[in-house]
């Protein structure tokens, strides 16, 4: 978060506002929420929103910030600016805030805190005409009142809402800002950021007496904020991410989890089911959008749709909710985020003993595919999942498919390395797999390939999959592997026999002279020779690099590279024939 004098970044927001055809205006804090025109409106903070999240560290650069520019400050009409908020009138008149609701519930309870101060303060001849100036500029900032008196009329009429759909303590806020009280033992962020806020305050009135009444002041009149209204929820949510490129913007999740919550007829449940399958994401290191995409080909491929995809959030919320209304919708993301945490974390041949879902063999091609420079074999992999979770042959019927999709992935990469070549082809897979059809991936190779070329992207999974093929046994590849060059990287002429630079450009980069070896013992083995590295190679768990030390030459010339390049693009051509020949997707139980 960062705080910076007005005028130095308010020139490019307004010209980014104008070109957006927006007429707005910065407003100092006490005419922006003690507005009479605010008197009886409010500002909410939607049920899509994340909860409050600003900890002690950013409230001190907030507070350190203000007090500084108050103690720097020339009194020439100088103005600190705080920022922007974006915000969307709905259907009763209120502002719900789009963007920026950390910031302005932070600066609330800061003015709540100046306010608790302010009561607590013992009123003498001195000072009683300033505590009651500053109390009622203040007050209306915080509630409703009184258009004549300027008194409060309804504490509870609180200037902020907070309706955050799974925040548990949003009572907790409504609590400090109509009390200013709340239990030091409370550790929610709006209880400890509060208390922080009057702590400073409380020191700030006895180290700064006679400059306290006038830090008041400086947050009332001097600190401005950048309100951009705009007409429609869709067009606030463009504003936001067009500004605010340092900021975290609302992902599909966050409008998904609005919706399904105003839908809900069990509120407390739905908070607790959401919590549960944010959780199993995290645990599965995947988004909550991830697994609203992963289920929209679920709902896709039911509906038998291959044409292009549109959007994560139109998709959900076309037709007035349509798919949010689905009554399987919250069941089968909460199995999809478990299914996705079990696979993400079947890393090792130990967890693959203890997976739902995993085998020996389909944790090998799970691991081949997880290098891969797309995630649409997962669209397949969910797909799969819901369609068959119940069957008993679940884990080899899924480890035959993983091996189908390693090979037509890969061997389409050689061909055409783009995601253009394989879309088409993944979105009729999962239509096929949903319904149980046969022979739905498939793949003629064009003869020859050139393997020197296209495979860049794709090099560290050739070479698991051909040390895989090498040794049928090979146990589960471990986990941090890296590319070794068989032949050095850097490497100098005078020191390798029958090398020259020319053989070294041919060579250097052709998959016979690569292999995966494990990180630790590859930064061990280093730029050595080939003799020298094969100590190395020896303590390898890779069948395939354990083989290679046991090489009796101690150099590694341009015809090895040749020799070894042969027989991996056999092995893979003969794995590629042998998964499309062998081409069938099982039958849904």
């Amino acid at each position: 978060m960062c705080f910076f004098r007005y005028p130095e970044n308010h020139k490019s927001i307004n010209e980014t506002l104008i070109m957006a055809n927006l007429n707005v205006s910065s407003k100092k804090i006490i005419n922006l929420l003690g507005n009479q025109d605010m008197q009886e409106k409010y500002f909410i903070i939607p049920e899509y929103q994340r909860p409050y999240r600003w900890d002690t560290e950013k409230c001190a650069v907030l507070w350190s910030d203000i007090v500084d520019f108050r103690q720097s400050s020339t009194g020439k009409n100088e103005e600190y600016f705080l920022g922007t908020i974006v915000v969307c009138p709905n259907e009763k008149g209120n502002l719900e805030v789009i963007d920026g609701q950390q910031r302005l519930t932070s600066l609330l309870l800061l003015l709540r805190a100046f306010y608790r101060v302010l009561e607590q303060t013992e009123s003498t001849p001195d000072t009683a005409a300033k505590i009651t100036t500053l109390k009622s500029k203040i007050a209306p900032c915080i509630w409703d009142v009184d258009v004549l008196t300027a008194e409060i009329t309804d504490r509870t009429a609180i200037r902020l809402h907070t309706q955050v759909a799974t925040e548990t303590d949003n009572e907790i806020l409504h609590e400090i800002l109509a009390n200013g009280e709340i239990s030091e033992e409370c550790r929610s962020n709006y209880a400890v950021n509060y208390l922080y806020f009057l702590k400073q305050c409380q020191e700030y009135a006895r180290t700064n007496p006679m400059d306290w009444y006038h830090l008041c002041l400086t947050i009332l009149n001097d600190c401005i904020l950048l309100p951009i209204e705009s007409d429609s929820l869709n067009s606030a949510l463009t504003i936001f991410s067009t500004l605010n490129d340092r900021g975290l913007p609302l992902s599909d999740a966050d409008i998904f989890k609005a919706r399904l919550y105003k839908m809900a007829q069990q509120k407390d449940k739905f908070v607790e089911q959401w919590k549960e399958l944010v959780a199993l994401a995290e645990g599965a290191s995947i988004s909550v959008d991830d697994l609203f995409r992963y289920y929209t080909h679920v709902l896709r491929a039911k509906e038998k749709i291959t044409d292009k995809e549109i959007g994560l959030r139109r998709f959900y919320t076309d037709n007035r909710n349509k798919q949010l209304e689905n009554e399987n919708l919250f069941n089968h993301l909460i199995e999809l985020a478990g299914f996705w945490q079990d696979i993400n974390n079947s890393k090792t041949n130990q967890d693959v003993e203890t997976s739902n879902f995993v085998n020996d063999e389909a944790a090998k091609w799970l691991q081949c595919l997880n290098v891969y420079p797309n995630e649409f074999w997962k669209y397949a992999a969910s797909v799969f999942f819901i369609a068959n979770k119940g069957a008993q042959s679940f884990k080899d019927d899924f480890a035959a498919l993983l091996k189908q999709l390693t090979a037509f992935l890969y061997a389409k990469f050689l061909v055409a390395p783009t995601v253009t070549a394989i879309k088409d082809d993944i979105y009729k897979l999962c239509v096929a797999i949903y319904h149980g059809e046969k022979n739905a991936l498939s793949y003629v190779m064009p003869a020859p390939i050139h393997y020197e070329q296209n495979t860049g992207r794709i090099t560290k999974g050739l070479l698991m999959i051909n040390a895989y093929l090498f040794d049928e046994k090979q146990k589960l590849l471990p986990t941090k592997t890296e590319i070794e060059h068989i032949f050095p990287k850097k490497w100098q002429e005078t020191n390798y026999n029958g090398w020259s630079i020319i053989d070294a450009e041919q060579y250097l980069e052709q998959l016979g002279n690569k292999i995966v070896f494990e990180k630790r013992l590859n930064i061990q083995a280093g730029n050595g020779y080939f003799g020298k590295k094969k100590e190395q190679y020896q303590k390898s768990d890779i069948v395939e690099v354990r083989e290679l030390a046991g090489e009796n030459a101690n150099d590694w010339l341009p015809s090895d590279i040749q020799k070894r390049q042969q027989q991996i693009v056999d092995r893979l051509k003969q794995f590629f024939d042998n998964c499309f020949e062998a081409a069938s997707i099982p039958k849904k139980n």
